[in-house]
């Protein structure tokens, strides 16, 4: 309950007693260290379920992480080369503007899962097709915006009748950036995919809950209108966005999940790990509020990377009670 209350009261910038920190393993990582991992888990009870990491199955692989190919209910195929990390489409459904025409939403109800909006887009057209429609802004692109966000309304209103989450707080995500910007303009973005996110997102709050949106990429430009359209916590990566851009344009204004380096934490060694964490809790935390943290590992992350990333959390996440 404490760290749930944490979460809250960060969220709305209530003085948490300490900045809530998650560690995310994935399947991959499961699969390649086994017992290790379990035993380093176990060394961190503050971090991790012990009742849950007792009961891992190293070999539990399931959905779009299982390696061969998977067709979803919009008719995308995934492509999968390695059990344990996330596939990603090779297919497209919509080759042409002329099958937009035709497309009908998927009458199977699969939620609101990661790029359940704008990279269904891409997932559709496929990226350099979606691009080239960005760019001459036919009308088959409205058509197939508005396909895709009415069956999010849907998905959207069926999830608040069945999810009751106990810090009233529905999460979400969409990879709205590249490493180095927007694939389209923030003018682009603005004028297609801004009023899709503020009518879903309004849904959201009507019922009562918080919102909290992952994105992967350099979003630093359209994270104002992010928080216009409703977004409670943001989920960015520190390296695309960088601190001080973060700090500059965040702090204060909307709570930050921040998604910790991945990209140093195969080759960095422990000590840097260390500060890195600690200048993103200087940087970005305050007294208030308005920051958690999470740190995800691959399988190409070092098993004493592992154990510095937990020892930096559960250090920097009372910082400001020294």
């Amino acid at each position: 309950m404490s760290r749930l209350n944490d979460e809250i009261k960060a969220m709305n910038f209530q003085h948490p007693e300490f900045i809530p920190v998650t560690v995310g393993l994935l399947p991959a990582t499961w699969k390649k260290h086994r017992e290790k991992l379990n035993d380093l888990c176990a060394r961190h009870p503050l971090l991790f379920d012990q009742a849950a990491i007792a009961k891992s199955d190293y070999d539990d692989i399931r959905g779009t992480y299982v390696r061969g190919d998977h067709v979803d209910a919009w008719g995308c195929v995934w492509s999968n080369i390695k059990d344990g990390m996330e596939a990603m489409v090779k297919e497209h459904p919509l080759p042409t503007r002329e099958t937009i025409r035709t497309l009908k939403a998927p009458a199977e109800d699969i939620g609101t899962p990661h790029g359940f909006m704008y990279l269904r887009l891409a997932d559709l057209r496929g990226f350099e097709n979606l691009m080239i429609d960005f760019a001459e802004e036919p009308p088959e692109l409205q058509m197939l915006i508005d396909i895709v966000c009415d069956y999010n309304v849907r998905q959207i209103n069926l999830r608040l009748q069945k999810e009751k989450p106990a810090n009233r707080i529905m999460g979400f995500g969409d990879d709205l950036g590249t490493q180095i910007g927007l694939a389209i303009s923030p003018a682009l973005w603005r004028k297609y995919l801004k009023p899709c996110f503020m009518k879903l997102y309004a849904l959201v709050h009507n019922a009562g809950y918080s919102v909290y949106m992952h994105t992967d990429g350099r979003i630093i430009d359209i994270i104002p209108d992010l928080i216009e359209c409703g977004v409670n916590v943001l989920n960015p990566q520190v390296r695309a966005n960088g601190i001080d851009d973060l700090a500059r344009v965040c702090k204060g204004k909307v709570c930050l999940n921040l998604d910790l380096d991945r990209q140093m934490f195969p080759f960095a060694s422990p000590r840097q790990i260390d500060d890195h964490i600690r200048d993103v809790v200087e940087k970005l935390g305050s007294r208030e509020g308005g920051l958690w943290l999470i740190a995800e590992i691959a399988d190409d992350v070092p098993l004493e990377n592992v154990e510095a990333i937990c020892r930096a959390l559960e250090e920097y996440r009372g910082y400001w009670k020294n």
